[in-house]
């Protein structure tokens, strides 16, 4: 057996690297002496944090929801640093559209990026991860999968207990091959998805619930990821682990 405490460097892949959690992450990755694909939409803010963190980043810009552009962004990573042994599946769209509110469309986008996108990239580099015997996949769950959506919409909270569920298949498929896959469920982290689509009286409703009185911040959630990401996680699989301050027990 491998000596579990020592640090590797490893190569690590980050959907939503420009958003605060993103950021986060890819920085707490970097600050382990790994290599970091910044996978994004948002071109300049990528290229931008890639300048800021150095040459252990790659920023790639497109769509996790389309799987040409996926596929296309791991054919690069491969001639580059040739296979992806963490995928951190952390891009995302939240709606508080309830089910009324709720359109076919909005419905079809929001299951494409929260969904898709992280079946797309495990698909590209499960197989990888199996060969050598080594691999570790985290989810960006929610709350939400486990209460039903407190203040978020029906396509959200349905995309997220639907990764919960993929997250469990890929526990079940790799564990005898050194590959763990495991979610992180935050609650109300301090992005703009708690200061820009929530209303004040929403966040003030709110922090009342949470038992220890704040909401969290980004860097609280990337140390969790870190955590399952790292060698001495080896023995966690198909954990969903709850960031959420008291909010929801179980």
């Amino acid at each position: 057996m491998p000596d579990q405490t020592r640090k590797t460097s490893r190569t690590a892949f980050v959907t939503g690297a420009a958003g605060a959690l993103g950021v986060a992450i890819a920085r707490a990755l970097v600050a382990e002496g790994h290599r970091v694909v910044l996978a994004d939409s948002n071109a300049p803010a990528i290229d931008a944090l890639s300048a800021e963190l150095g040459a252990n980043t790659l920023p790639l810009a497109f769509d996790v929801s389309d799987a040409a552009q996926v596929k296309a962004a791991c054919e690069s990573i491969r001639r580059k640093w040739g296979t992806v042994e963490i995928l951190v599946n952390n891009a995302g769209m939240l709606s508080n559209n309830k089910i009324a509110e709720t359109t076919p469309e909005e419905w079809r986008r929001i299951l494409a990026v929260n969904l898709d996108g992280p079946f797309l990239l495990c698909r590209e580099w499960v197989p990888a991860m199996r060969e050598r015997r080594w691999g570790r996949i985290v989810n960006m769950c929610s709350l939400a999968m486990k209460t039903g959506g407190l203040t978020a919409g029906t396509a959200y909270t349905t995309s997220k207990g639907a990764l919960g569920a993929l997250t469990f298949s890929l526990a079940r498929e790799l564990a005898p091959f050194g590959v763990t896959a495991n979610g992180v469920a935050p609650a109300y982290v301090r992005t703009k998805m708690v200061t820009e689509q929530l209303t004040e009286e929403q966040r003030e409703q709110t922090l009342r619930g949470i038992p220890v009185g704040r909401f969290s911040e980004p860097e609280e959630v990337a140390h969790a990821v870190m955590f399952l990401c790292s060698e001495l996680a080896g023995f966690i699989t198909g954990e969903i682990l709850d960031i959420n301050g008291g909010l929801h027990l179980d």
